[in-house]
Parts: C-alpha cells; sequence; structure tokens
C-alpha cells in the first residue's frame, strides 16, 4: 500500500533511483529554465531567431517594460482583488459547513454532504454558457465582484470536503466536554474547534490562493476589459499586435508567479501540517 523506502530495495533499484532523480528533476525545471531565460532575452535577438541561444546580454529592463509598456500593475490589482475575497469567503464558509456536516448529525447530513462534493466533479468547462449568462443576466459580466463570487460558490465544494474530513479527526471529546459543561454551540465553535483548525485553513487558503491566481479560463470568459481582468488572462496583451514579444510574456510570467510561491513559503509550515495531520495511524 505504501512505497518501499529507498534503502530496503535493491542496489540496481536504488542506482536507477538515484540517476532517474536528477534527470526527471532537469526535465521539469528546463521550461521554467527557458521562461526565466527568455525573461532576461533581448527583442533583438528574438528578431534574429536567438530563442533558444545564450542571450547577447541580460535585459533586466524586460522587467520595467512589462509595467512601462502595459496594465500590468492593473491586472495584478485584480488578481489581488479576486484572490484574497474569495479565499475569505470559501474559507469562512468551509469552516461552518465542514463543522455542521462533521459534528452534528441530522437526517440528510450525506445527502448535503454529497451535493457539495458532487460538484467538484462536474466538467467546468460545460458550465460556460450558463455562467457567462447567469452573470450577464444580473449584471455581474466583466465585474470583479461577479468573478469573485463565482470563484467562490466553486470552491466551497472542495474547502467544505477539505474541513469536515479535517474536524472529524479532532478528539470528539472536546466537544463532549465542552457541552457538559454548558458551553453554547457558537463558543464551541470559536473557542475550542476554530483554534485548532489553525493548519487547515493554512494549508486550505494556500491551495485556494493558488487555484484562483492561476485561473486563466474563468477570466477569460467572464471578463474583457484591463480593467476587471486577472493577471492570467491579461499577460496575453503584453504581446504585440503584429510581433510576439516574448521576452515580456516571461517576464510577466515570472512576476506572476511570485505571490502564489511566496505565500507557499510564508505559510509552509501551517501548511504541511494541515495537510499530514490525521493522516497517520493510531
Amino acid at each position: 500500500m505504501f512505497p518501499r523506502p529507498v534503502q530496503s530495495m535493491s542496489p540496481a533499484a536504488r542506482t536507477t533511483y538515484q540517476i532517474a532523480l536528477p534527470v526527471m528533476l532537469i526535465l521539469w525545471l528546463l521550461p521554467l529554465l527557458g521562461v526565466a531565460l527568455t525573461s532576461v532575452r533581448p527583442s533583438s535577438d528574438l528578431a534574429q531567431g536567438n530563442y533558444f541561444g545564450v542571450p547577447s546580454y541580460l535585459a533586466f529592463s524586460n522587467y520595467l517594460d512589462v509595467f512601462r509598456n502595459s496594465p500590468f500593475a492593473s491586472y495584478m490589482l485584480n488578481s489581488f482583488r479576486v484572490t484574497i475575497p474569495t479565499v475569505i469567503g470559501a474559507v469562512a464558509l468551509s469552516c461552518l459547513t465542514g463543522y455542521a456536516l462533521a459534528v452534528y448529525r441530522f437526517r440528510g447530513n450525506l445527502i448535503v454532504f454529497f451535493l457539495f462534493v458532487a460538484g467538484n466533479f462536474v466538467p467546468f468547462q460545460i458550465l460556460m454558457v450558463p455562467v457567462r449568462d447567469l452573470t450577464v443576466s444580473t449584471g455581474l459580466y466583466n465585474t470583479i465582484t461577479g468573478l469573485a463570487l463565482f470563484h467562490i460558490a466553486f470552491q466551497s465544494g472542495f474547502c467544505t470536503l477539505f474541513m469536515r474530513n479535517f474536524i472529524r479527526a479532532l478528539p470528539r471529546e472536546l466537544i463532549e466536554a465542552a457541552r457538559v459543561e454548558g458551553v453554547a454551540e457558537w463558543k464551541i465553535f470559536w473557542f475550542i474547534v476554530l483554534p485548532l483548525m489553525r493548519p487547515a485553513i493554512a494549508a486550505l487558503s494556500v491551495l485556494v490562493f493558488t487555484f484562483i491566481w492561476n485561473d486563466y479560463f474563468w477570466a477569460t470568459v467572464l471578463t474583457t476589459s484591463a480593467t476587471t481582468q486577472p493577471v492570467t488572462a491579461g499577460l496575453y496583451s503584453l504581446n504585440g499586435q503584429w510581433i510576439a514579444s516574448w521576452h515580456l510574456v516571461s517576464a510577466g510570467s515570472i512576476v506572476a508567479a511570485l505571490p502564489p510561491v511566496m505565500m507557499f513559503f510564508l505559510m509552509q509550515r501551517h501548511f504541511i501540517a494541515g495537510l499530514t495531520l490525521g493522516a497517520t495511524k493510531g
């Protein structure tokens, strides 16, 4: 059921592992290294067909040109305006629904839980037309609010599944002891369960932040203007009308990738704790 430790493998298997691991790591990093190298490649190199060779010089000015020659700062701000409310809304809602589904036993509990989970299995492509029509009819099309509300609704299923399973792994004796002492239900949630959920909240916040920040499909479906488009959709505007400015697109991609990477490293300790809690037996 579990993978065997490398130390217990045969010498041939260990040698194969030691060779395959750096090879796979290099293959995985090659596209990232290519983007990083292109981000400092001057436009003259691209015009001469030097796409994969060594740059004639390092053009770090590409990172400044991204902000000077396009509304890239507006795209970044839009991404924060969509992502942060989505993380807060989806995580807060899932804390409440996860707690209710994990702690309270009522008729229809499994049905409600199934409805939350079932939405994760619906191919999002088939929702494109009805979701767009819904946002148009409600006046939320091409707005930050509409995109954020959709993401909150769409992420709530996964977040509820995550939180419900996390809360079920907590000692139920804590809740029962508080009830015996006459503690109100909302105080049990706020003062007992919620502090224990901090690792899960941190892990879920990192996951949802990454999902929403990197979303491209719904950003292009539900927004059309530079005043509302997130950075994933706005990167396309860095291309010129007649010439593909890959050096600017690469530089913009590097800048756009920084916030989720920084958030992961800032929340790394809580993120790992939230994912591994309850993963051991006994």
